[in-house]
C-alpha cells in the first residue's frame, strides 16, 4: 500500500499485540517507529516492517528517557500523527494480601504513568504540527471494567488507563487530537497462553478459556487510526466471542 504520509509510535512493539499493530500499520502505509526496553526484538518488527520503519529503545517509565524518544521523532520526522500506548506489564496472580508493594508499583508505573507522560509527550507535538492534531490509541483490556481473581494492580492500573483516555479525549479537542481505547480480551499472545492450560474463574474454578488471532486486533486498531479526526471510536472491545466475561460465568 503507498506512503500515507503518516507518522505512527508504537509502545511495547517488540512482542504480541504491539508488534501485530505495528505490522499492521507499516502495512496500511503508515512510517512506523517503534519502542520498547528490548533493542533486539524492534529491531526484528522493523526488518519485518521494511520501508522507513525505525526502532528507538526507551523506558516509558523513565521521564527523560520518553522526553529522548519523542524528542528524536520530532527531529527526524517533524510531526507524530499516530500514538498507540500499548506497553504494560502485570503483576503475579497472589492473594491481594501478599502482594508486595514493589510490584504493585511497578504496574502502576508502566501500564498508568508511561501512558501518561508518552500521552503528554504527544500533545506537545501534536498540538504544534501543521496541520494541527492527531490521534492515540490507549490498550486498554477488559480489566478496565471487569477484574480476574488476583488481579488488583492489573485491574486498577486499566481502570485509571479509562480516565485518562476520557480526560485526553476531552483535553485535546482543541488541539484537534482524538483519543480511544481499545478493550482486548483473550487474544492469542504469549502473554494469553496461560488461557489454553486453564485460569482461575470468580468460583475459583480452573477453566481453559478461548482465544483469537491477534490479526483482528491489529486491523481494529488500524481502523481506528484511520478514521478522520472529526471522527473518534471513544472505546472499542473486541475479544473471544465465547470467553466468560459477559453473563454470570
Amino acid at each position: 500500500m503507498s506512503n500515507t504520509g503518516k507518522i505512527a509510535l508504537v509502545t511495547g512493539a517488540g512482542t504480541g499485540i504491539g508488534k501485530a499493530v505495528a505490522l499492521a500499520l507499516a502495512a496500511a502505509g503508515y512510517t512506523l517507529v517503534v519502542t520498547g526496553r528490548r533493542a533486539e526484538p524492534l529491531e526484528e518488527v522493523v526488518k519485518e516492517a521494511g520501508g522507513d520503519a525505525v526502532a528507538i529503545p526507551s523506558d516509558i517509565t523513565d521521564e527523560a528517557s520518553v522526553a529522548a524518544l519523542f524528542g528524536e521523532i520530532k527531529n527526524r520526522f517533524v510531526r507524530l500523527d499516530v500514538l498507540f500506548n500499548n506497553a504494560g506489564v502485570n503483576a503475579p496472580p497472589v492473594n491481594i494480601e501478599d502482594l508486595d508493594v514493589a510490584s504493585w508499583k511497578a504496574v502502576i508505573d508502566t501500564n498508568v504513568t508511561g501512558v501518561f507522560l508518552c500521552t503528554q509527550a504527544a500533545f506537545r507535538i501534536m498540538k504544534d504540527q501543521k496541520p494541527m492534531g492527531g490521534r492515540i490509541i490507549n490498550n486498554g483490556s477488559i480489566s478496565a471494567v471487569m477484574p480476574r481473581p488476583n488481579s488488583a494492580p492489573y485491574t486498577a492500573s486499566k481502570h485509571a488507563v479509562l480516565g485518562l483516555t476520557r480526560s485526553t479525549a476531552l483535553d485535546g479537542r482543541k488541539y484537534d487530537i482524538a483519543c480511544g481505547q481499545i478493550d482486548i480480551g483473550n487474544t492469542e499472545t504469549p502473554m494469553a497462553s496461560q488461557m489454553k492450560k486453564g485460569v482461575l474463574q470468580p468460583d475459583l474454578s480452573i477453566k481453559v478459556e478461548p482465544t483469537f488471532d491477534v490479526s483482528h486486533v491489529a486491523n481494529a486498531v488500524v481502523h481506528m487510526a484511520g478514521l478522520p479526526l472529526d471522527a473518534n471510536i471513544l472505546q472499542m472491545t473486541i475479544m473471544a466471542t465465547k470467553m466468560p466475561l459477559v453473563g454470570r460465568g
